[in-house]
């Protein structure tokens, strides 16, 4: 019986740290797009340049709008 309950304890644990884990990463991965988003303004603008298209400013506005929606 002793054996079953260290068993108990060690999986109980693990799955403890697995999920606090998880939601640490997460906080830690949100805090780092927000301070280093993977897309800027200049390399949409360079995208569109390249597809043929000459961008405006409210183009570039709501692509980075969209892209935001996503990060949060």
């Amino acid at each position: 019986m002793a054996l079953f309950l260290d068993i108990l304890k060690v999986v109980v644990g693990f799955i403890a740290g697995a999920v606090v884990g998880f939601f640490i990463a997460r906080n830690y991965m949100k805090k780092y797009m927000k301070k280093n988003p993977p897309i800027n303004e200049q390399m949409i603008k360079a995208m569109m340049t390249q597809m043929g298209r000459t961008p405006s400013q409210k183009q570039v506005n709501q692509m980075m709008k969209s892209m935001n929606k996503y990060m949060d």
